[in-house]
């Protein structure tokens, strides 16, 4: 039967618009009964279509009789059925949900069938190659094992036996550079080849001879790590390494201990490294010059020797500015022997210890005369004019002028003023040090230093003679006068004579080159100006009608002349503690005081001042 019209589906709208507001269900116009039952009803009377609805009413409550007494009658089945049809529901469910799971799983459970075939080639392929290396099993673990005789070798010290590995590991590497096995094997041969190049160097940090070091050098040069230039600079790093090892087991607490062994220790083991150096290497000079991008290897020992030297001057620097005592003589003469001893190989340094050592002398003079200049002002602070010093300076006997040259003999009218012949004492002291070692440069600042402090000599007298001027009695002022003479008569031109004899005017001409006559046109050099010292005193010392006459002295020139001074260095001994004529004051009166004394000849020593 044919669907509903429009017509009749809006008819039948408009009649039934409160059961109907909008439309009718979809399934209801897809329905034939519907459709046949709208037909019927359509041809219906009033009358019967007024009844219609009761017998709707009535059908409907039979149909529902029915279906009760139907259900009443077969509940059991009913139940049953539905039972059964949730079951199947949810076996119908559980094997859609298995089916989908399988449908998932498949593409997987494909790959892994294909990686099966080809896992189980690759066995059979592996099988095959197992089959191969059982029968090469031989020549294989022959290979194998050449990591562990590499390390075995180089660590019992077959050394030819490890580099002939190491060439025949190159060449399989060549070859088979692809395989991991091979990879591997170079890898470890590598690591015991590194640990035969750490043994070697350290052979060459350690006490090597020659034949040691030429073995070793031979050795690296086949391992061909290093280039020519680097090698010859390891060579000399570790080398340097084992001499600072030496070097510094040298104890440190005395500095000319310290010295003194460190100059033995560098003379003795900087002349065998270069010595092996000069076998090992050829320094020969190039017929032509090194290109811009090739090293210079002859440079490198030169560096390296230079460097040494610096590293051995700067420790002498060092352990002179610690001080070394009255032994500077004996130091300079092992350092001029070692520095003579190295002159065989091209690098004389000789020329550099004069400065150091005459900086050292200069320093060590300017203490002692400034100590000497402090404990002269102790001395005045202490000092007084009361006693009669006429009659210490009496008792002592006239002494007979020497006959040995070079001996000064100082003026025994100083004992009678105690700070003078202690500054005398203490300043003759100084210069017995500085004989042992007296540069000839040191001349100027010498003279300078001395006639500084004498400046401040005289400033300590002047500040005396203000603070007790007012409470001189005319004694004490005779007394004060007397002091000044002899400090201006006696004192300072014994100094002068002092500093003639340890710088010869002679010596001084023939090194600037002049006559000895022009030697006052330098101002300093050898001689005090007792004007510019004695200018604050002028008030003071009496003033002469006419000159004294002078002094009676030895020709200094001539006696000079005759003088021996040793300026040749000899040969240091271990021990050399020069002797000097040194004594501290004397105790024969009750007041303490120091004393000039004459010294018997057994302590006269030829260019050395007689002085107690």
């Amino acid at each position: 039967m044919a669907a509903v019209d429009v017509e009749d589906e809006s008819i039948l709208a408009s009649i039934f618009k409160d059961s109907f507001p909008g439309s009718f269900p979809d399934t209801w116009r897809s329905n034939p009964d519907f459709t046949a039952y709208l037909s019927e009803l359509s041809s219906f009377g009033l009358e019967k279509l007024s009844r219609e609805p009761e017998r709707l009413a009535e059908e409907r409550a039979h149909i529902l009789q029915q279906t009760r007494e139907l259900a009443f009658s077969n509940y059991r089945t009913f139940i049953r059925t539905a039972d059964c049809t949730e079951r199947s529901h949810r076996d119908f469910s559980r094997v859609e949900a298995s089916v989908s799971r399988l449908l998932d799983k498949l593409p997987g459970f494909t790959e892994k069938c294909r990686g099966f075939m080809k896992e189980a080639e690759e066995i059979g392929a592996s099988r095959r190659m197992n089959s191969l290396t059982l029968n090469r099993h031989t020549e294989i673990l022959e290979i194998l094992e050449i990591p562990q005789l590499m390390d075995t070798c180089v660590r019992n010290g077959y050394y030819e036996e490890a580099l002939e590995l190491a060439a025949y590991v190159k060449r399989l590497e060549k070859k088979h550079a692809s395989l991991p096995v091979i990879q591997g094997i170079v890898r470890e041969v590598r690591q015991s080849t590194q640990l035969m190049l750490n043994q070697l160097l350290q052979q060459l940090r350690s006490n090597s001879q020659l034949p040691v070091c030429l073995r070793v050098i031979g050795y690296l040069r086949r391992m061909d790590v290093f280039t020519e230039a680097e090698l010859r600079v390891k060579f000399l790093q570790a080398r340097s390494t084992w001499l600072r090892s030496i070097l510094a087991a040298v104890p440190d607490d005395d500095p000319y201990f310290h010295i003194t062994k460190t100059i033995e220790a560098c003379r003795v083991h900087l002349f065998d490294i270069i010595t092996q150096y000069r076998a090992i290497f050829s320094d020969e000079d190039p017929l032509m010059p090194p290109s811009s991008g090739q090293v210079n290897e002859a440079a490198i020992f030169h560096g390296w020797v230079v460097q040494k030297v610096a590293e051995f001057l700067e420790t002498l620097e060092r352990d002179l500015q610690r001080g070394v005592g009255g032994r500077l003589d004996s130091l300079l003469g092992q350092c001029m022997y070692f520095g003579l001893s190295f002159s065989r190989v091209g690098a004389d340094f000789r020329g550099q210890l004069a400065p150091m050592f005459q900086a050292v002398a200069a320093d060590t003079f300017r203490r002692a005369v400034q100590e000497a200049v402090d404990k002269f002002q102790e001395d005045m602070n202490l000092y007084t004019l009361i006693a009669l010093p006429s009659v210490l300076g009496g008792t002592i006997p006239p002494v007979a002028p020497s006959t040995q040259p070079g001996t000064l003999q100082p003026p025994m009218s100083l004992l009678d003023f105690q700070p003078l012949a202690c500054f005398l004492n203490n300043i003759l002291s100084a210069f017995n040090d500085l004989r042992l070692c007296c540069p000839v440069g040191l001349a100027q600042d010498v003279t300078r230093c001395l006639e500084d402090a004498l400046k401040m000599v005289t400033q300590q007298v002047m500040v005396f003679h203000r603070a007790e001027e007012s409470a001189f009695s005319s004694r004490e002022k005779e007394l004060f006068v007397q002091f000044c003479c002899a400090y201006a008569e006696d004192l300072l031109p014994f100094l002068n004579r002092c500093l003639q004899v340890l710088f010869p005017p002679a010596q001084l001409a023939l090194t600037l080159g002049v006559p000895a006559a022009h030697l006052h046109r330098y101002n300093s050099l050898g001689c005090i100006d007792l004007s510019a010292v004695l200018e604050p005193l002028g008030f003071v010392l009496p003033q002469r009608e006419t000159p004294p006459a002078p002094v009676p002295e030895v020709d200094i020139d001539a006696e000079l002349s005759r003088l021996t001074f040793d300026s040749q260095l000899k040969e240091p001994t271990p021990d050399q503690n020069p002797a000097s004529t040194r004594s501290g004051p004397a105790d024969s009166e009750p007041e303490p005081g120091p004393e000039l004394t004459k010294p018997t000849s057994e302590e006269q020593d030829d260019d050395e001042f007689s002085l107690e």
